[in-house]
Parts: structure tokens; sequence; C-alpha cells
């Protein structure tokens, strides 16, 4: 299992290994001391989600209030989706900028969030399955979203699905009525920087890894 921090710090691409036979495929989708071994503390599993997309929804940009905010480690075992993640902390050196992931049930490759990070994906074939494993439970008071096509993010998705056919997005009406990045920052909403930081200092320090 190989783990490659992304662009945005505090976000890693973690590719399994894989083990075909006749009989089909077997894989580790999630070993908890590779995970401390790069994080530095465990993930605590409160919630598992999962939703079912047809090609073209997109669903985020999602995120919550730090602390404990949610974490999520996130596959797709099913079909395929390009996964962002947003770097929403203000304060942060890498501010408004995002990196990605293609997930799908090819290299069955995960994506990690770290608490405060903004989550966003497309799906790009039709019955695209995504698991989400969170950190924290659903807690409607401390969740936000950013409007993922807002042009000061600029997300950037295919033109076509993985069979060739036109994308065309679609939004939930709870996302497309979200506010732009710096609309945001001035509700005074998004995490900041310096909180992420301090909750993660105390994950590593609980874990006794400080």
């Amino acid at each position: 299992m190989e783990y490659r921090e992304l662009s945005v710090p505090g976000a890693w691409e973690i590719t399994p290994k894989q083990f075909p036979d006749p009989r089909g495929v077997f894989t580790e989708v999630f070993k908890a001391p590779v995970f401390a071994q790069h994080m530095g503390h465990a993930l605590n599993l409160a919630q598992v989600n999962c939703s079912v997309s047809k090609a073209g929804v997109v669903r985020g940009i999602h995120f919550a209030q730090v602390p404990p905010s949610q974490a999520k480690y996130v596959m797709c075992p099913s079909g395929a989706v390009l996964d962002f993640a947003i770097d929403i902390r203000e304060g942060s050196p890498t501010f408004g900028t995002w990196d990605s992931v293609l997930l799908d049930d090819v290299t069955r490759r995960a994506i990690y969030l770290s608490e405060g990070l903004g989550h966003c994906f497309v799906s790009l074939k039709d019955n695209s399955t995504v698991m989400y494993l969170c950190s924290e439970g659903y807690n409607p008071g401390r969740e936000f979203g950013i409007n993922p096509t807002c042009p000061e993010v600029a997300l950037t998705w295919p033109d076509k699905d993985v069979d060739g056919n036109p994308l065309e997005v679609l939004l939930s009406d709870k996302d497309t009525a979200a506010p732009g990045l710096s609309e945001a920052l001035s509700q005074g909403i998004l995490p900041t920087w310096n909180d992420c930081q301090a909750f993660a200092q105390d994950l590593r320090a609980s874990f006794g890894q400080a």
C-alpha cells in the first residue's frame, strides 16, 4: 500500500496492492497500522457513508468546522469519479488551491482528506459508488459548502465520461446555492490553518506521536 501526499498538505493518495487470480481480485483497501505510520494518529471511524451517482453528478465542495471537523478516507468500489481535495483553510500557505485523484474500480485507489479540507467529486460513469470512512458523524450545525463552480477555486473536470459521452454536470440545489470562496471567507465559516494544525497536533499527542 503506497501513500503519496498531494500538493494540498493533509491530503493523500493511497494506492493498494492488488492480488488477481482466476477468481477475480483481492485487495486491502485500508490498514490501520500503515495509516497511523503516515499520519501519526489513528483514524477514528465514526460513520461510513455510501453514495451512488450517475455520470456528471458533482457532490461538494463540502467541509466541516474545526474542531472536530470530519476527516474522510474515500474509495470508489464501482465506477469512476474524479475526487478533489480543496484547501479552504484560512491562512494556509496553499489556500484556494486543489489537487485531484481518479478513483475507480481499476486502480482501486483511495484519497484521504484530513480535518478542515474541502471535498468534492464528479462522477465519470453511471452508477459510480463512493464509500466514505468518516472520523466524525454527520453534524448539520457544523457542516457547510462552497459552490463547486466558484471561479476562484476553478475546479476542472473532463468534458467526457469514461465511456466517451459528453459530461453534463449536475449539482444539487444546496450545492448550487452555496457561497463562493470569498463569500465563505467573509462569512467566517471557513476552518483556519492554525486551528487545523492544532487539532492535528492534538490527534498525534493522544496517539503518542507528539
